[in-house]
């Protein structure tokens, strides 16, 4: 990305440099965002999923789990290492 900071790119093209769909990178991100967000500022699963184009809560509570095996107000209440 660093290289290319230059370049106007979309999802798309940095799923595609990533070689994953553009759906798993939203993921990535929105899992990354659980881990470091501190639930004690009020922020929300709903609104982190939100954030990363996740329109359907429910759905995203769904996926996530199946995929990592937890949900994601767990991830978001685990203090991070």
């Amino acid at each position: 990305m660093n290289a290319h900071a230059h370049t106007n790119f979309g999802l798309t093209e940095l799923a595609e440099a990533c070689h994953v769909s553009p759906r798993a990178l939203q993921y990535a991100f929105a899992h990354q965002d659980l881990l470091e967000s501190d639930p004690g500022t009020g922020l929300t699963v709903t609104a982190i999923a939100a954030r990363w184009g996740f329109a359907n809560h429910s759905r995203f509570a769904a996926d996530y789990h199946a995929v990592c095996g937890t949900s994601p107000s767990h991830t978001l209440r685990t203090p991070a290492p």
